[in-house]
């Protein structure tokens, strides 16, 4: 049985960005023509029976923000596409962008028509400024088909898509932050309320979702919920995508059901690790989520299985380590990415990353006391209660859920 599904994936490498009439021909935009004849109301329903979450790591059902940002009576409001993946471990949106541009562009469309918002956004990170241009050079082929511009496809809707490139900064993924760094200004989460559903992009109303959402809408409007949900195993709706990488013999993008196991990920996708073992341990959902041990791996690959164990999905990364890395030494590569990332607005988070990424690495060279290690779990708890953005709020996850399940080891690294 093939683990993995072809989906929201199935028109990777069919076409470059040159070939918007190649991508019309496999099917692409007939989302978008079902949406308009349908009507809004008909989208969201479609994306509440499949059940989508979002796919940016908050794991938000999607059909409440749509059906939220439809409702707003402003006149003027923007739908954007959050393409700022800076998340150590996680590249399956650069794939997206990169492999079927006009997918995102589709599914940003129908956002735009169903929510009663004129302007799209893409906000990507800097550092994926080939994709930037491949994106503007898609907008124009789309604008040029009557896909973007004025009366699409013969309606009165009337829709248009820009293209922006942020300044580098993981903290930008943050919705207030991302909204920041387009007005300007430095790229700093602000304080909530009001939430960008409120007051976001230019002061008004805007709609914010992960690069692989609006992938999934283009393809539950171009198939329907049916065929969406259907792909999932044991019961679960949908598909996945993944980044998979670390000590792993095939690393890669992978589309994967809803209901795979972690262990059927690493084995019979991933090949299994390096060294042929099992694994120790992998961090699944980003650098801001918790480790899980080998003795989970027989965790079903569900936002409910994972959340009842204290283990997220989250952005879809998942960094696997063998028997050969300590505990100790992964947990100060993910202390040391927080520190260099804090935007240092607020002190928590600022002060708290420096002073866990020194104990961790006084951990590293077997020369922190217990004194240490108590006061890393009060800087934990005084970062998760005060942080102003869930940058500092989930910092210390990784290291709170390894000393759950490898305390002995990381114990051994304690002076005595």
């Amino acid at each position: 049985m093939n683990k993995t599904r072809r989906l929201i994936s199935e028109y990777f490498d069919k076409y470059t960005v040159t070939e918007i009439d190649k991508y019309i021909d496999l099917g692409g935009f007939s989302g978008l023509k079902k949406a308009l004849k349908e009507g809004p109301d008909f989208v969201i329903d479609s994306i509440q029976k499949a059940e989508l979450r979002g796919r940016g790591g908050a794991a938000f059902p999607c059909f409440k923000k749509w059906t939220s940002a439809k409702n707003r009576p402003e006149p003027v409001k923007y739908v954007l596409v959050n393409a700022d993946e800076g998340e150590p471990g996680t590249f399956k949106d650069r794939d997206l962008l990169a492999k079927d541009p006009y997918r995102i562009i589709e599914g940003l469309i129908i956002a735009g028509y169903t929510t009663g918002a004129k302007e799209g956004y893409i906000y990507i990170r800097e550092e994926y400024d080939d994709i930037r241009r491949q994106m503007n050079e898609a907008i124009a082929l789309a604008k040029s088909r009557n896909f973007l511009g004025n009366n699409i496809l013969g309606t009165d809707f009337s829709f248009s898509i820009k293209a922006y490139t942020g300044a580098g900064a993981y903290v930008c993924g943050e919705n207030t932050a991302l909204i920041e760094s387009m007005h300007g200004n430095v790229g700093r989460p602000r304080v909530k309320t009001p939430r960008v559903g409120e007051r976001g992009l230019f002061d008004k109303p805007t709609m914010v979702n992960n690069v692989e959402t609006y992938a999934c809408v283009a393809a539950i409007m171009n198939h329907g919920w049916e065929a969406y949900a259907n792909q999932g195993l044991n019961g679960h709706k949908g598909t996945k995508m993944i980044s998979l990488c670390g000590n792993i013999m095939r690393p890669g993008v992978y589309e994967v059901p809803f209901g795979i196991t972690v262990k059927e990920i690493i084995e019979e996708i991933g090949g299994g690790t390096r060294d042929l073992s099992l694994g120790k341990f992998i961090q699944s959902g980003g650098a801001s989520c918790a480790l899980i041990p080998y003795t989970h791996f027989d965790t079903p690959y569900t936002y409910d299985d994972f959340k009842k164990k204290g283990f997220d999905i989250g952005s879809g990364s998942i960094v696997v380590a063998n028997g050969n890395v300590r505990v100790v030494d992964y947990l100060s590569s993910v202390s040391g990415f927080f520190e260099h990332e804090s935007c240092g607005k607020c002190t928590p988070c600022r002060e708290g990353t420096k002073r866990m990424h020194e104990i961790i690495d006084d951990l590293c060279l077997n020369r922190a006391s217990d004194q240490q290690v108590n006061r890393l779990f009060e800087i934990a708890d005084s970062m998760m209660d005060s942080s102003l953005c869930g940058l500092g709020q989930t910092a210390p996850t990784a290291t709170l859920s390894a000393f759950k399940h490898f305390k002995e080891e990381i114990m051994e690294s304690v002076t005595k």
